[in-house]
């Protein structure tokens, strides 16, 4: 691979999306690519897609069915070199497995109800890790990879419910990162707090796609310029336009994709 040559590490291919009782499908015949270690936003009006197709992507639909997939995403796999159609996981093992390696982050914060310390140490300690040392070790890693540690550290043994909405969210983003993610998805993580915690977390997903890729909805249109690299415009289920972030939003090929960039509608 040449230097400059984007890895992808997942592809979406010709998906469809139908939840149960809908009349037709979500999202209908998507087509993207997810780039190793870059920003990718999905941006677009309500209703248009973005959410359903982000939670497809680590198929955290299966927890409510009767809904139905068509399509490919495909996943990297680091142990067989080659990409694998995560739609076809069917064992419950191999979805918990796949939510690992791919984290979610919601639009509101989600600590679970204990400490700080074992909101971090519990997905840990479900892979195994029991060694007091160890697991002190990476709850502390984890904290600062989610530029936390320096708040959190004289207060581990506190319920995390009693933390200020951003650190919460930022704790969210620790408990996902000490399971080593490929990919992180962000539903929204800013839209419920406050510019100053927004700007903070805003920094902290920069920091962190060094090490994780990321792929994040938002409806706020200068949040996705600042932060992303590559940017898709979502309308009624379809991927209208996919792209370098500066060129979609300062030279975008669709009418429809400058139309809502310009805020001509949505």
């Amino acid at each position: 691979m040449a230097k400059n040559e984007l890895k992808k590490v997942m592809e979406v291919k010709n998906l469809f999306f139908t939840y149960p009782g809908a009349p037709e499908p979500t999202l209908k015949d998507n087509n993207l690519s997810i780039y190793e270690n870059k920003i990718t936003a999905l941006i677009g009006p309500s209703g248009c897609g973005k959410s359903t197709l982000l939670r497809a992507m680590n198929r955290i639909h299966d927890l409510y069915p009767g809904f139905k997939y068509e399509g490919e995403i495909n996943l990297f796999s680091r142990q067989s070199e080659k990409m694998e159609n995560i739609l076809e996981l069917r064992k419950e093992n191999e979805l918990i497995g796949l939510r690992q390696r791919i984290g979610m982050i919601f639009q509101k914060p989600t600590p679970f109800p204990m400490s700080i310390y074992d909101n971090v140490a519990y997905g840990l300690r479900l892979q195994g890790i029991k060694n007091k040392g160890e697991l002190d070790g990476m709850v502390e890693e984890a904290l600062k990879g989610a530029a936390i540690w320096k708040e959190a550290k004289d207060r581990l043994k506190e319920s995390a419910m009693g933390m200020s909405g951003g650190q919460q969210q930022r704790l969210c983003i620790a408990r996902s990162v000490a399971l080593k993610p490929e990919i992180l998805l962000f539903d929204e993580p800013t839209s419920a707090l406050d510019p100053i915690s927004t700007g903070a977390i805003e920094e902290l997903i920069s920091e962190l796609k060094k090490e994780i890729t990321i792929a994040i909805v938002t409806h706020n249109m200068q949040q996705a310029s600042r932060l992303s690299d590559y940017t898709t415009f979502m309308y009624l289920g379809d991927i209208v336009e996919f792209g370098e972030t500066e060129k979609i939003f300062l030279n975008p090929e669709e009418k429809l994709t400058e139309d809502y960039i310009t805020g001509r509608f949505g």
